[in-house]
């Protein structure tokens, strides 16, 4: 029987265990997304803390990606340098970070980027302001950027990379139905809609060989009117199973799914965890890939038996992290209680202040300690 803490590997990677930090946005990044000594710490940390896999912030790949101010980049060969010290941090500890990939598309950052967001097709009544369609040239020439931005993440010493293809970013809105309006060859009929993310894969195989790991990230649903479903997102899982994708990370919704968004809130007690396991379940059942399940997983019992009942192969969380970056050493040590993240979102709060995000509750519990011990 598979046991969390045992050692696995995803086409060579070999990894610790079977828990993942998943991709986030930290806001620690430069204004032109180079990576900083806070960034290099906190991967460090995490590494040090037991994780088996870190993925890295979501890294724009162009710099009409942007979505978010501080977010990392990875668009510019002067931005390597940063990188490489980030993985070195990881390794220094015995551990391994692939880096995430992505453009934000509809939902880019019209004040960072300078001008309005490059969209698949113009849609009705998502989003203010205007949006800019891209042209089929437009995309062949992403397509060769996501090539690139994996080139230099190999360069920069990541174990890997993943393709960011949930949440409503540029890959997602291809996939979706409510985004892609487009006609063939990019959009129209399911084979049509992942034309571009498999195209994508293709460019990142052709850069990085077929010994180096290429994971993507993917909605089982989207949760909006006319989005994907997961009848569409499991005949698309088979196309990048068939294309050599290596590994799919399970996740749904987008910006505007509302209560059912990816970071969903109030997740106190076991049942409301994993909101996503019965369509980790059903990927599990397609495939012949290792899937990561990720969506609300807060104790290690949950994660056990998804393990033994065949949900997934590894599970990933990101929130559980910011407030304890240790949580998976405490867990190997015997210590399983579950994660003192009480999934308020408040940790994002500080990062769009400028002050990166950081577990909100925990600092004013370990402030009110110090005032108590003076």
């Amino acid at each position: 029987m598979p046991e969390l803490f045992e050692k696995t590997s995803i086409n060579g990677m070999e990894l610790s265990n079977r828990f993942v930090r998943s991709a986030t946005w930290e806001g620690m990044s430069t204004d032109d997304g180079t990576c900083t000594p806070r960034l290099v710490a906190l991967m460090g940390e995490l590494a040090q803390g037991g994780v088996g896999l870190i993925i890295s912030s979501h890294a724009y790949i162009r710099k009409d990606g942007q979505a978010a101010p501080w977010q990392l980049g990875v668009y510019k060969d002067d931005q390597i340098e940063g990188l490489q010290k980030m993985t070195a941090a990881v390794h220094e500890h015995g551990g391994k970070i692939i880096l995430q990939l992505a453009h934000a598309g509809y939902f880019a950052n019209r004040k960072l980027i300078g001008q309005s967001p490059m969209a698949l097709s113009k849609v009705e009544g998502i989003g203010k302001g205007e949006r800019i369609e891209m042209s089929d040239q437009f995309i062949k020439d992403l397509i060769e950027d996501f090539g690139l931005a994996g080139r230099r993440a190999k360069d920069a010493g990541f174990d890997g990379v993943q393709i960011h293809a949930a949440h409503g970013y540029l890959l997602s809105q291809s996939l979706s139905p409510a985004f892609n309006k487009r006609k063939k060859p990019y959009g129209g009929s399911l084979e049509n809609r992942a034309c571009l993310v498999l195209e994508v894969l293709a460019s990142l195989r052709e850069n990085l060989g077929g010994e180096y790991p290429i994971l993507i990230k993917m909605n089982n649903e989207d949760f909006i009117k006319d989005g994907l479903t997961l009848e569409d997102a499991l005949e698309i899982a088979v196309l990048l199973q068939e294309g050599g994708i290596d590994a799919i990370e399970v996740s749904g919704g987008t910006f505007i799914s509302g209560p059912l968004s990816p970071s969903r809130e109030k997740i106190s007690s076991e049942q409301k965890e994993a909101y996503f396991r019965e369509a980790g379940k059903r990927f599990k059942g397609t495939l012949n890939i290792p899937i990561i399940l990720v969506g609300g997983i807060r104790s290690f019992t949950v994660a056990e038996k998804m393990l033994d009942d065949g949900v997934a192969d590894y599970f990933s969380m990101s929130r559980p992290f910011i407030r304890e970056p240790a949580l998976i050493k405490r867990w190997k040590d015997g210590d399983l209680g579950k994660a003192a993240c009480i999934s308020d979102n408040q940790c994002f709060i500080p990062g769009h202040e400028g002050e990166g995000i950081y577990c909100v509750v925990e600092k004013k519990l370990q402030s009110k300690k110090q005032r108590e011990s003076t």
